[in-house]
């Protein structure tokens, strides 16, 4: 997939991608607007070659709701792995599903929806377990590698004082839930690699435009990219199964 190259930020504020040496990265959900930034911005950076894109508008596709496809995607990466003889150490996860198909978020229990609450799930939840199924046995077993996965604050119970919002809160609690439990799960395997979720604060985009408030701090894309890679980079040893903020500071679950 193209992306048209962002307005980056000034160099100082540009994250040290130094930890990923040589290695690959995959951005999953890089059609969306913070997966096109982080996409743009990592070929920019680090030079086409070393970086690809998977989503429904990629070859092969890789649909969050067929695991199938999310199998073959996962083999072209590997096979793209052992044709540069760089191991894969970095993959995000920038899909996510707040609005849309006829959808709002809920204010109030009585708008509750079936069909809404599954979608909300198999996009915001299953769908990400699928990529973790498929890609964390592809990170190296030696050496630090990142897999990140964008949550949401309103994910987080303790941190709930408003209510509402049902579907996307409880289906982001849920993915914070599968992120601890399989960083456990890869630990034992790949003892410096990270699985964490992260919150990447309110960003210009078509998912959160119709719902940012007055007062909130809105980032562009470009620099959201790069707040999020800066976390990345500074995940602290033991930072495994972490749910952090777009400053790299834990929240609470």
């Amino acid at each position: 997939m193209s992306a048209a190259t962002p307005v980056l930020p000034s160099t100082a504020d540009m994250a040290d991608l130094a930890w990923l040496g040589e290695g690959l990265v995959l951005v999953v959900g890089a059609s969306g607007g913070v997966g096109q930034a982080l996409f743009a911005v990592l070929q920019a950076r680090l030079g086409a070659e070393r970086v690809r894109a998977a989503s429904r508008h990629t070859e092969p596709r890789l649909d969050l709701l067929d695991e199938a496809s999310v199998a073959a995607a996962a083999q072209a990466v590997s096979a793209w792995a052992q044709a540069q003889g760089q191991p894969l150490r970095l993959v995000i996860d920038a899909t996510g599903f707040l609005h849309g198909q006829g959808f709002e978020p809920e204010k109030a229990l009585r708008q509750l929806d079936p069909a809404h609450m599954a979608h909300a799930f198999a996009v915001n939840a299953i769908g990400p377990a699928l990529l973790m199924k498929h890609l964390l046995p592809l990170l190296p077993r030696q050496g630090r590698s990142v897999f990140a996965t964008l949550s949401a604050k309103v994910g987080s119970i303790g941190d709930n004082r408003l209510g509402g919002w049902h579907s996307y809160r409880a289906s982001k609690a849920a993915l914070n839930q599968l992120v601890r439990t399989a960083a456990i799960e890869l630990a034992r395997s790949r003892p410096q690699a990270l699985c964490v979720a992260l919150h990447p604060g309110t960003v210009d985009t078509g998912l959160s435009q119709p719902f940012a408030k007055t007062g909130l701090t809105v980032r562009s894309p470009a620099e959201a990219a790069e707040r999020l890679l800066g976390v990345m980079a500074g995940l602290p040893e033991g930072g495994s199964g972490g749910f952090f903020d777009s400053e790299g500071r834990p929240l609470p679950w």
